[in-house]
């Protein structure tokens, strides 16, 4: 996964657990839609890995 999805998909995270789900929405969803199908396995494979992420205290 390129680090720009990585960074994304995990100040969407930050943003999730801060109460701010449509920032995180308009964070993650971009790089989300751009990624090949092989990215797109792998952003499956982070989110499931790191689901606490997004419920954990900050």
């Amino acid at each position: 996964m390129r680090d720009s999805t990585r960074r994304a998909l995990e100040r969407a995270a930050e943003l999730t657990r801060q109460g701010r789900l449509t920032e995180a929405m308009a964070t993650a969803e971009p790089v989300i839609l751009a990624a090949d199908s092989y990215e797109s396995a792998e952003i499956g494979r982070w989110l499931t890995a790191h689901a606490d992420d997004f419920i954990k205290e900050s």
